[in-house]
């Protein structure tokens, strides 16, 4: 049977001025009613154009913000512990955030190992390890952060989130600025966290075509709400949303989706 590590249960979210708090001037809703489970071990997407509520959907399951309503139930396996990284870790578009431009590699893994616990006997065959599942070039180890281009800064940030062994990783928008190989080699790379480490993965991407190789089960959000929601195969084929066939049909296209619609 699989186990429910997440439930969001009519989740809202407004942003503001928390000094306008008596009135609904300055207060911006961002989310509304948003209903949803994340079960152990899957890859689940979310999908929507840019200003959607993603990267804010993907702060609340985080537990970097709090809703404005709703609740978020944790499976106790994920629930904070003292003293213990976070179980759900989550790896923003900017990776260079997570990297000190001006410390080695090498240091910035040891500190993460560090803090989840290893053993320092242990320590370097955990570095091992995880430097082979990622496919880190070794040569990186003794360079600083500050001279890796891009797509390494994004590995050794996604190296040092797996570091702590989270249970959930969520990924927010990892495919920008990425050329199409780049793409397909991150695509295999998930998807052997997901298998080979048993991490739930939630990717969220306004890219359709990247989540249909990746996710098993795909959500689309407009406007701050689930427009639609299931298995990808269903999403992808037999899509029941007007904005779903939108992003199916249309993505390519430099236009919105009222634009879309205005033509049709």
């Amino acid at each position: 049977m699989t186990e429910k590590l997440i439930e969001l249960k009519n989740i809202s979210y407004s942003a503001g001025n928390d000094n306008l708090s008596f009135s609904r001037k300055g207060i911006t809703d961002i989310l509304f009613d948003i209903s949803f489970t994340v079960n152990e071990k899957e890859v689940l997407g979310i999908c929507g154009e840019s200003g959607g509520g993603k990267s804010t959907l993907a702060k609340l399951i985080a537990g970097i913000i709090k809703p404005t309503k709703g609740e978020i139930i944790l499976n106790s396996e994920i629930t904070p512990k003292k003293n213990r990284p976070n179980e759900i870790q989550i790896l923003f578009q900017n990776s260079s955030d997570l990297i000190n431009p001006y410390r080695k590699i090498n240091i910035i893994i040891n500190e993460a190992l560090k803090l989840a616990g290893a053993k320092k006997e242990f320590a370097e065959t955990e570095k091992k390890k995880l430097i082979e599942t990622i496919d880190i070039n070794t040569a990186l180890l003794d360079r600083k952060g500050l001279g890796l281009s891009g797509g390494e800064r994004q590995r050794i940030a996604l190296a040092r989130l797996l570091a702590v062994k989270p249970k959930v990783l969520i990924l927010d928008e990892p495919y920008s600025a990425q050329d199409i190989t780049s793409q397909i080699n991150f695509v295999k790379l998930l998807k052997r966290i997901n298998e080979d480490l048993g991490i739930t993965i939630i990717c969220i991407s306004h890219d359709l075509k990247i989540l249909r190789n990746l996710v098993q089960r795909t959500i689309i959000l407009k406007e701050g709400r689930i427009v639609e929601s299931g298995t990808t195969e269903e999403v992808f084929n037999n899509p029941q949303d007007s904005y779903t066939r939108f992003l199916l049909s249309a993505e390519s296209l430099k236009l919105s989706y009222d634009e879309i619609q205005s033509r049709n």
